[in-house]
C-alpha cells in the first residue's frame, strides 16, 4: 500500500508570508552584493517577525533596514 499525503498553504499563511520576507531579504542583500552569501530564516508568530541566520556580504544593514524590508513585503502581499 502507497499512501500519499501533502500539505497546501493559502497565500496568507505565516510560513507563505515567512518564505516571502526571506526571499525580499536575500534579494536586497544580493542586490547591494552580488558575491554575497545569505542564509535567511523568518519565524512569524502573530504580530511578531523574527528574522535569523547569517549574511556575508561587503554592506552593512541596520536594524531599520531589515524592518523596511519587511514591511515592504508585507505590503506587496496585502498587509499593511
Amino acid at each position: 500500500m502507497y499512501l500519499f499525503t501533502s500539505e497546501v498553504v493559502s497565500p496568507g499563511h505565516p510560513d507563505k508570508c515567512a518564505d516571502i520576507i526571506a526571499d525580499s531579504i536575500v534579494d536586497e542583500i544580493l542586490k547591494q552584493d552580488p558575491n554575497g552569501r545569505v542564509a535567511a530564516e523568518v519565524f512569524i508568530a502573530g504580530k511578531h517577525v523574527v528574522i535569523g541566520g547569517e549574511v556575508n556580504a561587503k554592506i552593512d544593514f541596520t536594524h531599520d533596514d531589515y524592518r523596511h524590508i519587511v514591511k515592504g513585503a508585507l505590503s506587496e502581499i496585502g498587509y499593511n
